[in-house]
């Protein structure tokens, strides 16, 4: 098959590209050859920006594309609609952030956040998923019947610069003091790329359609990762500092991305149900395989606090610290 790829180069189309390829199929990107030009040099790289310039893609034939990159309605419909003649398949990666409501499992029929009377193009923690919805329906608007969308959950594994999950691993790497917060038993849901890249491989050759969860296992829990972060190292070469979430939120910390994963009480409790995907043949690799892939690639990145996005810093790190023990 030949597949387009719209991004391809930052995250999840790093790891889809290999995936396709070591399958047989042809790959192409489309982007603005900003993020890392030179990799992939076996691939057809297609230059453009999606908003207004779409020219490189005019009057060319693929099997599907995956759209990766699509987070504005106006700027998917572009795209869908100058490729609806010319493709079989469009597989817009969306997300579990669409799903409204606080608490209770979510499956592909729950309720889903709309933007009504507006036309904001701004992406917001409270737009964002909304916009994603909006995505969704111009894709299916411009290719009826013959759209797949995937929403993925907290996608974690190498080349993720947001440190949603990094954190740990190389917070485990570093040792010493650690502050968590008291939320061991809390689910704790994310997939490997990975795993995602090669499921939306075999969905493309299945030439799959309809909507689709791809979040992870709801019966791992932070307590679990954090054991298996912290599985190599000795007692003695770390010790974690346990503080409520009274005082992570009187400190203005913020929760899942500078403390990553954790959810405080309050925001309420959503599970995502992939029973959908895992019917279709998601699969899941070890726990133990994740954090593996990811501190062999933060061992790559020169200097590692490039990988941890907006996570705790040491700096912040230790001001917590004195202030738990004033408390």
């Amino acid at each position: 098959m030949n597949v387009l790829i719209l991004g391809g180069t930052i995250f999840l189309g790093r790891h889809l590209v290999p995936a396709l390829q070591e399958r047989g199929h042809t790959v192409t990107l489309f982007n603005r050859g900003i993020h890392s030009p030179g990799d992939f040099p076996d691939v057809e790289k297609l230059r453009g920006n999606r908003d207004g310039n779409l020219s490189a893609l005019e009057g060319r034939k693929w099997d599907a594309v995956v759209d990766t990159c699509g987070y504005v309605p106006r700027i998917v419909s572009m795209s869908a609609r100058l490729l609806a003649p010319n493709i079989d398949r469009y597989v817009f990666i969306s997300s579990v952030s669409v799903y409204e409501g606080n608490d209770g499992v979510m499956d592909e029929e729950s309720p889903v956040s709309k933007l009504t009377g507006t036309t904001t193009e701004e992406i917001t923690s409270e737009t964002y998923g909304g916009l994603k919805y909006l995505c969704e329906q111009a894709a299916e608007e411009a290719m009826p019947g013959r759209v797949l969308v995937i929403r993925p959950g907290l996608i974690v594994g190498a080349n993720d610069w947001s440190g949603r999950f990094a954190y740990w691993v190389n917070r485990a790497m570093v040792g010493g003091r650690v502050l968590i917060p008291d939320a061991t038993e809390q689910v704790c849901q994310f997939i490997d790329v990975r795993d995602l890249a090669e499921w939306i491989a075999d969905m493309v050759e299945k030439k799959a359609t309809g909507v689709y969860n791809a979040d992870g296992d709801a019966n791992i829990t932070f307590g679990n990762v954090l054991k298996a972060c912290f599985s190599e190292r000795k007692a003695g070469e770390y010790e974690f500092v346990r503080v409520n979430e009274e005082f992570l939120l009187e400190n203005d910390v913020v929760p899942y991305r500078e403390m990553p994963l954790w959810i405080p009480k309050v925001w309420g409790n959503r599970i995502f149900s992939s029973e959908k995907a895992v019917k279709d043949g998601l699969l899941y690799c070890r726990l133990s395989d994740t954090i593996e892939d990811i501190r062999s690639w933060l061992l790559t990145v020169k200097p590692r606090e490039k990988a941890l996005g907006k996570s705790l810093t040491g700096a912040r790190e230790r001001e917590l610290f004195g202030k738990w023990s004033v408390r």
